[in-house]
């Protein structure tokens, strides 16, 4: 990325000199290696600012199309990502109808809930891969077959899951999976979303933002080649490590938990169906906000999403999976990744346990 910061400054969208063409083969190196996770083809990766505006993206970009063939109708989930949540909401406004699917206390949708759900004039199906906040993992190819002899368009949410849980993505009945940098360990700011074709067709998206011919007239601007080139290397990295990436955070949850379990502590989501790097638990009797202030100087640990913690209201994810109160109230967020030093899990579990 350095390089591309200081020395090669051409810009991938200017074809009549050398700086650009070098510049345009390294944003198409980065789409091989971002499509190569999911087995996609490079030429259906449209790079973005991040999962958020992917999100955007697929989901407002298909309005249009929605409203020309009489499809008004999306079926999503209770669980999702404001980024997903919320352009919905702007849709609803607009006179699309909404079905937001409730999971049950394992933290997963059902895919028979997908299912009945669907209607004649169902334009979009739009599940996350995994929950931010419980790494519950969606059972994305039992709703990819779900969907079987339906057109609705299959959205994924992959912020979470991409480049870690790779056997789901590669569903080729997914047809829009929206990619962040920064959750593969590349950098933030940049990220991408998958257009798988259908025969000879891709997703009949519309652009959101005006002012150029970028990524099939879909994404207007100038290429941030440095960011794409990193995001690539990290989709590549990802790809090459991922099962000694798998073996590291499976170690740390097994201390982790071995630690937590005299605490008896409440676990937020089916432990054989959520990733292996996220743990969302409460303690009996103890507040969330007690137990972030007591293990500050230990681990960094939270009580929801990053996204939404400058203002703090109880998880939309925990309440949306029937948990009682206290286990909402009390709700703790640990992660880590295959880069987390040891953590002296004993001194956490009893700077805990001291609390009551």
């Amino acid at each position: 990325m350095t390089r591309w910061m200081t020395d090669e400054l051409g810009n991938a969208g200017s074809r009549t000199h050398k700086y650009g063409l070098r510049a345009k083969r390294a944003v198409q190196e980065a789409r091989q290696q971002v499509a190569e996770v999911v087995e996609a083809e490079a030429n259906e990766v449209i790079f973005t600012s991040g999962a958020t505006e992917s999100n955007n993206l697929a989901l407002l970009g298909l309005a249009a199309y929605g409203e020309e063939t009489g499809h008004r109708h999306i079926v999503s989930t209770a669980i999702e990502h404001k980024a997903v949540l919320e352009p919905i909401e702007a849709l609803e406004a607009e006179g699309f109808a909404v079905s937001l699917l409730r999971p049950d206390d394992s933290g997963a949708v059902s895919s028979d809930a997908v299912r009945c759900a669907l209607r004649p004039d169902t334009l979009m199906v739009s599940v996350m891969h995994a929950n931010n906040e419980t790494g519950a993992i969606q059972p994305l190819g039992a709703i990819a077959d779900a969907l079987d002899g339906h057109g609705a368009y299959f959205h994924v949410d992959a912020a979470q899951g991409y480049g870690k849980e790779l056997a789901s993505l590669r569903n080729k009945r997914i047809d829009l999976i929206s990619v962040s940098g920064h959750k593969i360990y590349g950098p933030l700011g940049v990220g991408a979303l998958v257009m798988r074709r259908r025969g000879f067709r891709r997703p009949p998206l519309k652009p959101i933002m005006f002012g150029g011919g970028q990524e099939r007239g879909l994404r207007p601007g100038t290429l941030p080649v440095p960011l794409i080139v990193g995001l690539g290397i990290a989709a590549k990295t990802a790809l090459k490590d991922n099962e000694a990436r798998l073996i590291r955070c499976c170690k740390i949850r097994s201390v982790a938990l071995a630690a937590l379990e005299p605490l008896n502590i409440r676990m937020h989501g089916a432990p054989d169906c959520t990733l292996l790097h996220v743990m969302n638990f409460s303690v009996p009797g103890l507040d969330s906000e007690a137990v972030m202030v007591a293990l500050k100087d230990i681990a960094a640990v939270s009580n929801g999403s990053a996204c939404t913690s400058q203002i703090y209201k109880t998880s939309h994810v925990l309440e949306a999976m029937g948990l009682p109160h206290d286990a909402v109230s009390g709700a703790i967020r640990v992660s880590w990744s295959h880069l987390t030093p040891d953590v002296d899990w004993q001194a956490l579990a009893s700077r805990i346990a001291a609390l009551n």
